[in-house]
């Protein structure tokens, strides 16, 4: 691609950016984390490789069961939150990290995480180390309970670390529950 062309579509995503700002009736319905919310248990089940590369072994997709505690806005707008997932082929993966909600309108949340944890492949995939990293985000719908359906999508790699770094992506439905 052209220096040119690139500059464009640069100077294009500004103007965008800069007009989805000064809207203020759109602005006003979106903010940043939930301090009503008490702290959640989260339980999920979804699809681990959802998109296999058929030349690595282990591949393929395979059913995810999750589980995680989800502590609130304790720092601002961050939210922390400790979890773990199991596979259909004995894949494990213990996990913590950081996530911050974006309250969409009333009742949609869209909340963007990334963790680091231990994993191990089980006879499914080797991702080429223990230590994981996930990133990804969770789409749902808040009920007048604080009680949120969702869905999630989230990315799974070692960042280098490795000798090999395949990556694999999950696909979760979640229902959030508060714990109080």
């Amino acid at each position: 691609m052209s220096l040119r062309r690139s500059a464009k579509r640069a100077g294009t995503g500004i103007l965008f950016a800069l007009g989805v700002a000064t809207v203020h009736p759109a602005a006003a319905q979106i903010t940043l984390g939930s301090p009503g919310d008490p702290p959640r248990i989260a339980i999920g089940g979804g699809a681990f490789d959802v998109n296999p590369d058929s030349k690595k072994p282990g591949n393929g997709t395979t059913g995810l069961a999750l589980g995680e505690f989800r502590f609130g806005d304790v720092l601002w707008v961050v939210a922390p939150f400790v979890g773990a997932f199991g596979t259909g082929k004995g894949a494990f993966y213990g996990y913590g990290g950081f996530g911050f909600d974006i309250n969409l309108f009333e009742r949609f949340v869209a909340t963007p995480t990334a963790a680091v944890g231990y994993f191990t492949h089980g006879t499914g995939i080797d991702l080429g180390a223990h230590t994981e990293f996930r990133t990804g985000a969770e789409f749902d719908y808040r009920f007048d309970n604080l009680s949120r359906l969702g869905v999630g999508f989230y990315h799974m790699s070692n960042a280098g670390i490795g000798k090999q770094n395949p990556g694999v992506q999950s696909v979760t439905v979640v229902l959030t529950m508060p714990f109080r």
